[in-house]
């Protein structure tokens, strides 16, 4: 299926283009304090083997800014540095290094300030993401956190800029409630040709985030809204690259990896599907070449519905057998179907 994405202006992190007719690419945010350089470059390091494209930090004190730069010279993605409220903050980030902002230029209060931090990301060609959230929003303007509550608000903070001359944004509109955050971003989308960055947040730990993240940035992209995704988990952050890779991948958005079609069994299964899909997933999660690979338990699900697959196995009372392209190419005793499975992938690398 075909869709259009909402045409958007391009602009750079670091070497990485978001809008435009960039890929969508991914990100995450480290989760140990930034003044942590040694711990931080390990967690990048992670987040890139993963494929993460852009990875934020948070600035709470000047010691996480002047962090950046140390970090800079050890990493290979781009940094954004998250600041809230101090301007002194973004000032030195940028000093340090970072190749992208988020910050709410309302939220410093000061237009000289504003000013300041403008003149800066121009000076050094950086990018400004508005991230508006229901918990950013001015309260004394706003009594709710409802849709147009966010994007009224991201619009105040896109003035701001604007008066600055200053057209290097992107802007986010989250919610942890997926209705308010897709109705958002869709009231919004139509008003101008800034880039979006999308995300459910405080979504939750595992199951519950990758769900609702699902439903909300997929819903999302599948209208054409957004250029950049981050999936919130509470937990490890290399998850949220390894779900924003599968969502993507599910909507035919970036074809990376190994995807496995797999059965979701009955009581005609003839092995242990469950066992075998397992621990094809682990053996193959950091392949980056876009494989299809069906593991089906019966001749009734295989290869017939899986004849799209590049490679795949199903199996039957006599014994399995290899199909490529819903055509059987050999058969293949029981115990010997991961291990044949993993040969036929390593000849598509």
């Amino acid at each position: 299926m075909g869709f259009n994405r909402r045409k958007t202006r391009q602009i750079y992190i670091g070497n990485v283009p978001v809008g435009g007719d960039a890929p969508v690419s991914i990100q995450s945010m480290t989760s140990c304090k930034t003044s942590d350089i040694k711990a931080v470059v390990k967690e990048i390091q992670r987040l890139r083997d993963a494929g993460c494209d852009i990875v934020r930090v948070g600035v709470p004190d000047s010691e996480s800014a002047e962090a950046i730069s140390i970090i800079k010279k050890k990493v290979s993605i781009p940094i954004v540095a998250d600041i809230h409220f101090d301007y002194r903050l973004a000032l030195l980030s940028i000093k340090s290094g970072a190749d992208g902002l988020r910050i709410n230029p309302g939220n410093l209060k000061n237009k000289e300030h504003v000013r300041e931090v403008v003149k800066a990301c121009k000076e050094k060609r950086i990018p400004i993401r508005i991230g508006v959230n229901s918990g950013s929003i001015d309260r004394k303007r706003f009594t709710d956190s409802s849709p147009e509550a966010l994007v009224e608000s991201a619009m105040e903070h896109i003035r701001l800029l604007e008066e600055e001359d200053f057209f290097d944004i992107k802007v986010s509109l989250k919610s942890s409630d997926v209705p308010t955050m897709v109705k958002a971003y869709r009231l919004f989308a139509p008003l101008n040709d800034y880039p979006l960055h999308l995300g459910v947040t405080e979504a939750g730990t595992y199951n519950q985030a990758i769900i609702k993240s699902a439903a909300g940035i997929g819903c999302l992209l599948l209208e054409g809204i957004g250029d950049t995704i981050r999936i919130s988990i509470t937990g490890d952050p290399v998850k949220e690259v390894e779900a924003a890779k599968i969502l993507l991948r599910t909507l035919n958005l970036r074809k990376e990896g190994v995807e496995i079609i797999s059965c979701p069994t009955c009581a005609r299964k003839e092995f242990d599907v469950e066992k075998i899909a397992k621990k094809l997933e682990g053996r193959t999660q950091n392949i980056k070449t876009y494989i299809k690979v069906a593991v089906m338990g019966c001749v009734v699900n295989g290869p017939g519905e899986a004849m799209d697959a590049d490679v795949g196995i199903a199996v039957g009372k006599s014994g399995a057998v290899l199909f490529k392209k819903g055509k059987i190419v050999e058969n293949v005793p029981k115990e010997r179907i991961l291990r044949v499975l993993l040969q036929n992938i390593e000849d598509f690398r």
